[in-house]
């Protein structure tokens, strides 16, 4: 089943970064679009082109999938936990058509016990309330005290999405970028298998 978006935008970059006329175009048009400011520079900052669309609010996974068009595109889940001490805390990203068992992924991330951490903790890592969890958070985390978690399935994926910081947009962006966008925020990171093969 397809949903219509309410608005819905293409952004791509090009090579020529010294064009101050790109640029302030690009600033100027990302007053208009939904999300923390920090996100599109980030991206634009690494080259990464992303499809922009707008919908009603959509906090949960459940929520959000009503908007989904699906087109080739892994929609994704993103849930924040904390470890037993509260001294450490994980982003982790998965394939939302999956179930998730926190018992297990504790099991699998050799992290001890989790919890989700809480509205205070996500706001202070994550500079975001929840239901705006997203890959795109950790461009707040100017210390790198979060560790990211990615799904092994989404390496199939042929795109993947996530909200810009605010829930009432998404941003579509290819696997490969995806990985790059990981790999340039500079934040710990490992591709884990998060349920059996057979799920």
């Amino acid at each position: 089943m397809r949903y219509d978006y309410i608005a819905a935008a293409k952004i791509h970059f090009f090579s020529d970064r010294c064009n101050f006329i790109r640029i302030f175009a690009f600033q100027n048009y990302c007053k208009l679009m939904i999300g923390q400011p920090q996100v599109y520079e980030a991206l634009e900052r690494m080259g990464i082109p992303f499809d922009y669309y707008e919908h009603p609010e959509a906090p949960t996974i459940e929520i959000a999938a009503q908007f989904y068009r699906g087109e080739g595109t892994t929609l994704c889940k993103n849930l924040f936990f904390r470890n037993h001490k509260g001294n450490r805390h994980y982003l982790v990203i998965m394939d939302s058509r999956y179930p998730m068992d926190i018992h297990d992924m504790e099991h699998r991330l050799h992290q001890g016990k989790l919890s989700f951490a809480s509205p205070e903790r996500m706001m202070r890592y994550l500079g975001v309330r929840p239901g705006s969890v997203s890959l795109f958070t950790l461009v707040n985390d100017a210390n790198h005290e979060v560790t990211l978690f990615v799904d092994r399935r989404l390496l199939s994926a042929e795109k993947v999405s996530f909200h810009p910081n605010d829930n009432h947009a998404s941003l579509v962006i290819t696997r490969d970028d995806m990985l790059k966008f990981i790999k340039q925020i500079g934040n710990p990171y490992e591709i884990v298998d998060l349920y059996d093969l057979n799920c």
